[in-house]
C-alpha cells in the first residue's frame, strides 16, 4: 500500500475524546481562498449526496455555498459532474455500508473519467477506521475530509485537482466556530441555523461526541443576525441545530442560556420556530415556559428516551430515570398547547434482557408518542458500548423492533385521528411526490398534511380541515379566512 503520510492527517479517537476547557475560538475569518481557485469551477459542475442528521444537512448546504463560491454548479447526478462529494453519517452500521457501497459505484465513473474529484467528507470520515479502509480499499476516491474543516475546501480541493494525489485532512480536536462561511440552502421558506457544534454528553452507545467534538456555542449576537437575515429574505421557518440545543451556552459561560436565546429568536419575528435535538437530562423549566408562551416556537418537541428501562438507561449514560423521563412529558403535555412530542429508541442494547424490552414497550403504549425512530442497536468502534458483551441475539433484535413499530404505528395513527375535524395552519410547501393536484406541507405541530387547495399558495401559512388520518400523515381541504 502507497504511503499518503504527506498528505495524510489521521483522525484519531482517543484525541477526539479530550475535552479542553479553554473557551472556543470564534473565528470571523476562516475561508480562504487561494488566488488560483477563484472561478475554478466556471463552466464545471459538483454533485453531493448527504445522509443522516440535519446537522449534515446544514453541514451541505454549507459545502455547496463554498464550491458555488468557486464558481461550481450544483448537479443532481453524477454523471456529469466534475466533483462527487459523499457527506457521510456515522451513527448506524447500514449508513456505513450505504456510503461504501455507493463509493464502490463510483469506481467505473472515475476510471471513464480520470479528471473526476471523488472526495468522502463528514462524519465517517473522523473515525479511524473507515479513513485507513478507504484508502486500502477504494482508490477512486481523491480527498477526505471531515467535520471540522469544511472552511478548508478550496485549500484542500486545490491540493486534489493540482498535486493528483490523495488529500486527507481529518483534524480529531475541534475548538474553533468558524463563522461567515457561505451557505447554498436547499429550500426558500425553511432554514437550518447551527447554534452549537458537538456534544459532552458521551453516551456509551454514541460516537457523535468523537467525530462532532466538544461543545461549542456560537454567540447569540451571530446567531440572532443570521436569524434576522433571514426574516429579511422572507423565510418562513428556521430550526435551531444542536446535538444538544439544551446545552448552549453552557461553554460560554454568561449565563445566557438556550430559554434566552429561544426567546430572543422568537421575538425576531420569524413565523415559525422549531429546534433539534434535545436531551431530556437538562430540559429545563424556563425552556417550557418560554415554549409555550411564544405563539411563533412550534409545539413540537424531539425528546429521544433511548430505552423504557432505568438499568438500560444506565448502561447507557443517559442521566435520567424513566420516571423523570415520564415527568418531563407530562409537563410538555399539559403546559404547552397542542403538543406534539415524538422520540428515539433503541432495541437490542449489550445486556437487554425481555423484561427490559417489554418495559420500552409498555412506556410507548402509556405515552403515545407522535411518532418514533426504532432502531437496531449497532455497535459503533471507539464507543464503551462496543466493549460490552452484545449477547441479544439479531434475530430477537428484529423481533423486538417489529414489536415496537407495532406499537409506535398504533399511538401515531390514534393520535392522528384525533386531527380529523380540526383546522391546522399548515406551510405549503409544494405538490406532493405521488399526486401533482395534491399540496403538501407541515402543520405547527409537525404533522405531514396532503390536501387540495391553491397552488399560487405554496410559500404561505394557510389554514386546512382535516378529513382524514393515516398513520404518518393526515389529509385535509384548504379552507378560507
Amino acid at each position: 500500500m502507497k504511503d499518503y503520510s504527506v498528505y495524510f492527517k489521521k483522525p484519531s479517537l482517543k484525541e477526539a475524546r479530550r475535552r479542553s476547557r479553554e473557551p472556543s475560538n470564534i473565528n470571523y475569518d476562516g475561508l480562504y481562498v487561494p488566488d488560483d481557485m477563484h472561478g475554478i469551477g466556471k463552466g464545471k459542475k459538483y454533485y453531493i449526496r448527504t445522509y443522516g442528521c440535519q446537522g449534515n444537512q446544514a453541514d451541505g448546504e454549507t459545502i455547496s455555498g463554498i464550491l458555488e463560491l468557486l464558481g461550481y454548479e450544483k448537479s443532481d447526478n453524477f454523471e456529469n459532474s466534475h466533483i462527487i462529494l459523499l457527506n457521510t453519517c456515522a451513527i448506524r452500521e447500514n449508513a456505513h455500508n450505504k456510503v461504501f457501497g455507493e463509493v464502490g459505484a463510483l469506481k467505473k465513473l472515475k476510471a471513464n473519467n480520470p479528471e473526476i474529484v471523488i472526495g468522502v467528507c463528514g462524519c465517517m470520515a473522523q473515525e479511524e477506521g473507515v479513513v485507513e479502509k478507504l484508502l486500502r480499499t477504494y482508490p477512486q476516491v481523491d480527498l477526505i475530509f471531515g467535520t471540522h474543516n469544511i472552511n478548508r475546501i478550496p485549500i484542500l480541493l486545490r491540493e486534489a485537482l493540482f498535486s493528483k494525489e490523495k488529500v486527507v485532512e481529518v483534524l480529531s480536536i475541534a475548538g474553533e466556530v468558524i463563522e461567515n462561511l457561505p451557505v447554498a440552502r436547499e429550500s426558500k421558506l425553511k432554514a437550518w441555523v447551527n447554534i452549537m457544534f458537538g456534544c459532552d454528553k458521551f453516551c456509551t452507545y454514541c460516537i457523535v461526541p468523537f467525530t462532532r467534538g466538544k461543545e461549542r456555542s456560537r454567540l447569540k449576537e451571530d446567531i440572532i443576525s443570521e436569524v434576522e437575515g433571514l426574516v429579511k429574505d422572507g423565510y418562513q421557518e428556521v430550526t435551531l441545530l444542536g446535538q444538544n440545543v439544551n446545552a448552549y451556552g453552557q461553554d460560554l459561560d454568561t449565563g445566557y442560556d438556550f430559554a434566552n436565546l429561544l426567546e430572543e429568536v422568537a421575538k425576531t419575528g420569524i413565523p415559525r420556530i422549531r429546534f433539534v435535538t434535545s436531551h431530556p437530562w437538562n430540559f429545563s423549566d424556563e425552556m417550557i415556559r418560554v415554549i409555550a408562551e411564544y405563539d411563533n416556537i412550534m409545539p413540537y418537541i424531539h425528546l429521544p428516551i433511548q430505552s423504557g428501562d432505568d438499568d438500560i438507561l444506565a448502561k447507557m449514560s443517559r442521566r435520567y430515570t424513566v420516571e423523570e423521563y415520564k415527568g418531563l412529558y407530562y409537563k410538555l403535555r399539559n403546559r404547552v398547547k397542542n403538543c406534539s412530542i415524538t422520540t428515539d429508541i433503541i432495541v437490542g442494547f449489550p445486556g437487554e434482557s425481555e423484561a427490559q424490552f417489554e418495559n420500552t414497550l409498555k412506556l410507548v403504549k402509556e405515552l403515545d408518542f407522535d411518532s418514533a425512530y426504532t432502531f437496531i442497536y449497532s455497535p459503533r468502534e471507539g464507543t464503551p458500548a462496543s466493549k460490552m458483551r452484545d449477547d441479544v441475539t439479531h434475530d430477537d433484535k428484529k423481533v423486538r423492533l417489529q414489536k415496537l413499530i407495532k406499537e409506535v404505528s398504533a399511538s401515531a395513527l390514534k393520535i392522528n385521528k384525533e386531527y380529523v375535524g380540526r383546522t391546522l395552519k399548515v406551510l405549503v410547501e409544494g405538490t406532493s411526490k405521488k399526486n401533482e393536484k395534491i399540496l403538501s406541507g407541515y402543520s405547527e405541530e409537525n404533522k405531514l398534511v396532503n390536501f387540495k387547495g391553491r397552488k399560487d399558495d405554496i410559500g404561505k401559512i394557510i389554514k386546512v380541515k382535516i378529513t382524514g388520518a393515516k398513520t404518518w400523515t393526515l389529509q385535509g381541504e384548504q379552507v378560507d379566512g
